[in-house]
């Protein structure tokens, strides 16, 4: 039988439609009704943790007894589970995603692939249909190995999650561990197929040499979880964002969208050249705001050895050398716009990176990860002017 509650009628309105039968007869004096309410909420309660406690029903009653108790109008449960319930479950679903897939990296990957596929460019006619086919063919295949990568690490890592990085979705509860591997195993493939179906074997060994080193990177199997040596965690980071991105997606380009033969040119030696420093840095800085966790699961990172100032401050340093290298070659170039525009860029980015460096309270870990994703947008901007570099 329902319980029930009346209120201000005597006509009886159901509640809940399992549990015990409760029915209180109040007159229509507001005041008297809402004391009669609270108690009989009371009541309420003790027969929900009685009949109910930790099941569906009794995260149903709960919300009906907060709307009791605060006055505001029961709700059915058409209204519960109307659209406003579904376009926030969506909401939550996409947000959880949005953590899953790492968005610096993905934001990352997308732009070094587009920059490094206008180095190709030589005339203007190059830009093509068949060229922008080609580039976001290449960028859909490498994100998806790129959610492969960051979802691995996630499912090999989430003890050490829950100190680090609490608010991922595994780490938090919110995926479970068969959604993970759900995940990584359906972008793995969707990865691969998509690169076989283009045709392109720069293309499909970008992708196939990334998901060896990712997976020797984090899974935890004899011989690999690479990550916890850290010159060859390091190593594992400068070959995928330094090394690969650079050449492969270039030739991608330039030999199978473009038809033209294989030129290693001066922009990609440069290319190629500052992103292996800028990769060494992200390797290195990423485990600076993680030294707690890193300790406790015994993960012997540069940071866990040497210390957060020590290596954060390598880190600025190895950058600012980066800089000063981007300066010369821009100063070299025989274009004058090219000459103007990469000297004051590299001059502009070196003096915002010295200056926020400055201002870091090494102590603090909310301090340092914002700076670390500071170094991530530094690392956006490059891409935007490593095809001006001519």
């Amino acid at each position: 039988m329902g319980t029930t509650l009346l209120l201000g009628s005597p006509a009886k309105l159901s509640l809940f439609p399992y549990g015990s039968s409760v029915g209180v007869q109040v007159p229509k004096c507001r005041a008297y009704n809402n004391i009669l309410g609270k108690c009989s909420t009371l009541r309420f309660q003790g027969h929900i943790v009685k009949h109910h406690a930790g099941g569906y029903h009794q995260k149903r009653n709960t919300k009906f007894l907060v709307n009791a108790t605060s006055g505001h109008p029961l709700k059915s449960d058409s209204e519960a589970y109307g659209p406003k319930s579904t376009w926030s479950s969506i909401q939550n679903a996409l947000d959880a995603f949005y953590r899953f897939s790492r968005p610096h990296t993905v934001i990352g990957t997308a732009l070094s692939i587009v920059s490094v596929s206008l180095l190709a460019v030589e005339k203007l006619s190059d830009i093509s249909s068949p060229f922008l086919t080609g580039v976001l063919e290449a960028v859909v295949a490498a994100l998806m190995m790129n959610i492969y990568i960051v979802g691995l690490n996630q499912i090999s890592d989430i003890e050490i999650d829950k100190v680090n990085k609490p608010y991922l979705p595994l780490a938090s509860g919110e995926y479970s561990m068969l959604t993970g591997m759900l995940l990584v195993t359906s972008f793995s493939v969707m990865s691969f197929w998509l690169g076989w179906v283009v045709g392109s074997w720069p293309l499909f060994w970008a992708l196939f040499i990334s998901f060896l080193l990712g997976t020797a990177y984090s899974i935890n199997l004899p011989l690999l979880r690479w990550k916890r040596f850290a010159l060859v965690a390091a190593m594992c980071i400068l070959a995928v964002r330094a090394v690969i991105v650079q050449l492969a997606f270039y030739l991608h380009i330039q030999t199978h969208v473009l038809g033209r033969p294989t030129v290693i040119s001066k922009p990609l030696i440069f290319a190629t050249a500052f992103m292996s420093f800028f990769s060494v840095v992200i390797a290195l800085f990423k485990d600076i705001p993680d030294i707690e966790g890193d300790k406790i699961f015994g993960i012997r990172s540069y940071t866990v050895r040497l210390g957060q100032k020590r290596v954060f401050w390598t880190c600025i340093s190895l950058l600012q050398m980066a800089y000063g290298v981007a300066i010369l070659v821009g100063a070299s170039s025989s274009h004058t716009w090219s000459k103007m525009v990469t000297v004051l860029g590299h001059v502009i980015l070196a003096s915002i990176l010295w200056i926020r460096a400055k201002s870091v309270d090494l102590t603090s870990k909310a301090a340092i990860t914002s700076c670390y994703m500071f170094i991530w947008k530094l690392f956006y901007a490059e891409y935007f002017l490593i095809p001006l570099v001519r």
